[in-house]
């Protein structure tokens, strides 16, 4: 157009922006179908032990559904672009871990664990909603990186104090009260990993020595690796818990590959680690007895003293076949005295069968997955390889646990997530979907108004 002899450009439209979806109202629909799921489970155990629908049904649907819906009000309000699945499978595996507990308290009358574990529960379901509501953007972690380390390490040492319980110093129990400070200490090892890493990559990928195809870093860089190495080994020495050992190390050497992308790392870890297994199997008898369980888990049928914990799961798991006997219809409980705890997937197995064993995996498997997807989607290395080792520490346990009641590998002593009774497991595993929702709401924010990838 002109005015006075002069010519103006028209001037362009600005270009639309892509607004990308909150999906609160996914996650608030997936969280019904959780707690009626559970709901659900809890009404089939009593109807096929009693033959009526449990008196506290309606009340434990009403607590877990209070628990969901605070936890979906704090991510509506705090972490609105955050991935609508973690909350909902943490709601459903952990309601699903208490309507097993609850079926296995009916075999142990003097013996009921499921009240205990629902108070642990709603504390995890409290730190959660804590650390969404407090943490408003998860790099803060990365200045206490060290602090982190520290607390881990002292975690890690202290039940090397008290008595032995099973046979593995993992536990403190003090005034009848008990907790397992490893549990705490796997979240603040992926802390200090994703830091440690984040500012050291290039060191590690690029620097040092190269040797069989892997090029080796500084001492100085290299060292923090050895030394890794050597507390899994003295853990495994000092309190003789495989499982706790294979979870550490495992973990930094997924978050190791990730950060340098040297597939090589792989197999030095795997080395070391099965180095440090062989050499501990050797010498610490409780150890080798584990392994020697796994090896022939039916000796101690062939040699007339009854099956051992091992060969009574694999029955369990036998017995359920493809769709399972049915909640609250199987014989788990013959395992004994880890049936609630080390054994739980046995139960799971015996009653819901393949079909609902796969299932309970598949959402593990979405669980990691959705971990994974988040870091991927970050710019910034220290939340990429803190939602990777989050997501690890989760396929790592499971991985161990699955593998070990099924006879795959050696039995270790950890937790199913959120299934097995275990009150300090289930607060971590509450802790570790609360930092998975923070990062994944950094990870959609960061493109909110521009173009997704």
């Amino acid at each position: 157009m002109t005015n006075a002899g002069t010519t103006t450009a028209a001037v362009p439209a600005p270009a639309r922006t892509a607004r990308l979806p909150r999906r609160r109202g996914v996650e608030l629909s997936l969280l019904v179908l959780a707690v009626l799921l559970s709901v659900y489970g809890y009404c089939a155990v009593g109807l096929a032990r009693t033959g009526t629908v449990p008196p506290g049904a309606a009340g434990y649907g009403a607590g877990l559904g209070v628990l969901a819906l605070s936890a979906h009000i704090a991510v509506r309000i705090r972490a609105p672009y955050a991935d609508p699945l973690p909350l909902p499978i943490g709601v459903l595996l952990n309601g699903l871990g208490l309507v097993l507990i609850y079926r296995l308290d009916l075999e142990t009358p003097g013996d009921q664990a499921a009240p205990t574990q629902l108070v642990w529960s709603t504390l995890g379901v409290g730190l959660f909603i804590a650390v969404v509501l407090v943490l408003r953007d998860h790099r803060v972690l990365q200045r206490y990186a060290y602090v982190c380390v520290v607390a881990a390490l002292a975690l890690l040492a202290l039940p090397i104090l008290f008595p032995a319980v099973n046979g593995a110093r993992i536990w403190i129990r003090v005034a009848g009260f008990s907790i397992q400070p490893g549990e705490f200490a796997k979240v603040l090892l992926a802390v200090f990993f994703a830091a440690y890493l984040a500012a050291n990559r290039s060191a590690l990928a690029h620097t040092g020595r190269r040797l069989w195809r892997l090029q080796f870093p500084t001492g100085r860089v290299l060292g923090p690796v050895l030394t890794v190495w050597l507390v899994s080994v003295g853990v495994l020495v000092l309190e003789r818990d495989l499982g706790t050992s294979l979870l550490f190390f495992g973990l930094f050497v997924v978050l190791l590959y990730v950060a340098t992308g040297r597939t090589g790392w792989i197999a030095v870890g795997l080395l070391l680690a099965v180095l440090g297994a062989f050499a501990v199997g050797r010498l610490e008898p409780h150890v080798g007895g584990r392994i020697e369980d796994w090896l022939h888990p039916f000796a101690t049928i062939e040699a007339g003293q009854g099956p051992n914990q091992l060969s009574q799961s694999l029955f369990a798991f036998a017995a359920g076949g493809v769709l399972g006997t049915g909640l609250g219809l199987g014989h788990s409980i013959l395992i004994g005295f880890a049936a609630k705890s080390d054994f739980i997937l046995a139960t799971a197995g015996e009653e819901l069968g393949l079909a609902g064993l796969a299932g309970i995996v598949l959402l593990y498997a979405l669980l990691v997955e959705r971990g994974y997807r988040a870091g991927l989607a970050l710019r910034e290395p220290f939340g990429r390889l803190l939602a990777v080792g989050l997501a690890s520490i989760v396929a790592l346990q499971v991985f161990v646990i699955a593998g070990g009641v099924t006879g795959l590998i050696p039995l270790t002593g950890m937790a199913m997530p959120f299934l097995a009774q275990g009150g300090s497991s289930v607060v971590t595993n509450w802790a570790i979907v609360a930092l998975l929702v923070r990062v994944s709401d950094s990870a959609r924010s960061q493109y909110d108004g521009r173009e997704a990838p």
